[in-house]
């Protein structure tokens, strides 16, 4: 028989309750980014179009669990609508100019001081609706729904998941977050650009930024890939720190900011990080569908980068911009 001390079995107690908590959160992670996938990429939202009932109506979804976690709004709404132009008809858009909308909101910080500097976490809800000239079929004029469960259902449901354990975490961050959801991104990052030059705070203010785009598909190798970790003090040390015992493989690049919403802010001079799981052969097609998404990989992901953004929003030192070019 095998004998254990009195503080070796209480150590060994302790391992398997942090063991159970641990697999229990990633399966509630798991199981809420399934849900949050499966509508967003669903046919009824038929691709999500700017100035289509889908995309509207995948804007509604974000604000419903913005309202339900609690976000504050600016300016008395969680929509910030703003015009752009799209070829009329294929996506029975009647007129090639429609409206569409950021969703955005925010969580005030707990120090008194550190609460007026933000940081803004996003993923555009926006994708190319029945395809025609944004399809990257093999057939460019390709009329069929363009899910998009990667691109990028799969950021807006991991943004959705860190909202749920940022307003149920029992500590405050101590500077204040912007959750965003951008439209328009897949016709030249417009909702970001839009954002950018209608803070709804003092641009100064803005510290970081952290965008997800394609956090679906995690690979066998489980690797997160990661740019712009150096445009910010430390960032790359921290992002391999977070990287630790995470049950990824962070690949991370202090620049090679890369083509997605937070280019809009580097450019702007603002910190900013991308994050995706890599690209596949069925990006900007049909074929980019629910049944390919690894949602234990996205509980996995989305795990990693609620504590980069705990750990950034409660960083102990001065964040500023570097520039990595």
């Amino acid at each position: 028989m095998l004998l254990f001390k009195k503080n070796q079995l209480k150590c060994v107690v302790v391992l398997v309750a942090f063991s159970f908590a641990v697999n229990a959160q990633n399966n509630h992670l798991a199981k809420t980014f399934y849900k949050h996938d499966k509508y967003l990429s669903s046919d009824k939202l038929e691709g999500r179009f700017p100035g289509t009932k889908g995309n509207n109506d995948a804007a509604a979804y974000v604000r419903k669990y913005f309202k339900k976690y609690g976000l504050e709004k600016f300016n008395g709404n969680y929509f910030q609508p703003f015009k752009l132009f799209v070829k009329a008809d294929i996506n029975k858009v009647k007129s090639d100019s429609v409206v569409t909308q950021n969703v955005v909101g925010y969580i005030e910080g707990s120090d008194g001081q550190l609460k007026n500097e933000y940081i803004v976490i996003g993923a555009h809800y926006d994708h190319w609706g029945w395809g025609g000239k944004g399809s990257s079929s093999k057939k460019k004029d390709t009329l069929a729904i363009h899910n998009g469960a990667d691109d990028n259902a799969s950021g807006v449901s991991a943004l959705l998941c860190i909202l749920d354990q940022v307003t149920k975490a029992k500590v405050k961050p101590k500077r204040s977050i912007i959750f965003v959801s951008f439209s328009g991104e897949e016709e030249g990052l417009l909702g970001s650009k839009y954002f950018i030059k209608h803070l709804p705070v003092p641009m100064a203010s803005v510290k970081v930024m952290l965008n997800m785009d394609m956090v679906g598909r995690l690979n066998v190798e489980k690797k997160i890939y990661m740019g712009g970790a150096g445009t910010f003090p430390d960032g790359v040390d921290l992002m391999k720190k977070i990287g630790e015992n995470s049950g990824l493989n962070p690949v991370i690049h202090a620049g090679d900011v890369g083509g997605s919403d937070h280019v809009s802010f580097y450019k702007a001079g603002i910190s900013a990080v991308g994050f995706h799981t890599g690209g596949h052969p069925q990006y900007h097609t049909p074929e980019d569908d629910f049944d390919l998404i690894n949602f234990k990989g996205g509980a996995l992901v989305t795990q990693y980068i609620y504590n980069a953004l705990l750990s950034i929003a409660n960083y102990p030192q001065t964040l500023y911009f570097i520039n990595q070019n």
